[in-house]
């Protein structure tokens, strides 16, 4: 369970603690509250590492920094750092387990679809002929 998870846990445990009715609903309310604070706690101890990605294409670049935004994480880089460069601190197992397999997915949704917009839109606007430049038998000059 990614922190996230337990945040919004967190909060669905509240509303049902405000809005129990009875001395027995507030007590397991307050009871499930401490058990997943408790977690929380614990998950945060864990010790973070720094990871550098590095991507050149710009589209995947806005893409996981989006993504590790929406996971609550504070992408960032260091001065002298190039724009491709993302740098963040968190933990090997959350990489491994969510942000990479999700980012992976999103970034392939992504680039097919960027490819199917570029082929429409130079059919329309260049030239409908799309296929790849012929090969040449013989070897260049010089």
């Amino acid at each position: 369970m990614t922190e996230q998870d337990l945040i919004e846990k967190l909060r669905r445990i509240a509303a049902l603690y405000a809005g129990a009715t009875t001395v027995g609903e507030r007590a397991a309310a307050l009871r499930a509250h401490e058990r997943v604070s408790t977690r929380l706690d614990q998950q945060r101890r864990v010790q973070r590492t720094e990871y550098r990605f590095t991507m050149a294409d710009g589209f995947q670049r806005r893409l996981f920094i989006a993504l590790a935004r929406k996971h609550g994480l504070e992408p960032f880089r260091y001065k002298r750092q190039r724009r491709t460069t993302v740098m963040l601190r968190v933990t090997p197992q959350f990489v491994d387990d969510v942000l990479w397999p999700e980012f992976e997915r999103l970034s392939d949704t992504l680039v097919a679809y960027l490819d199917e917009v570029t082929e429409r839109v130079i059919a329309a606007a260049v030239h409908e002929d799309q296929s790849d430049a012929a090969l040449s038998p013989e070897l260049p000059l010089g």
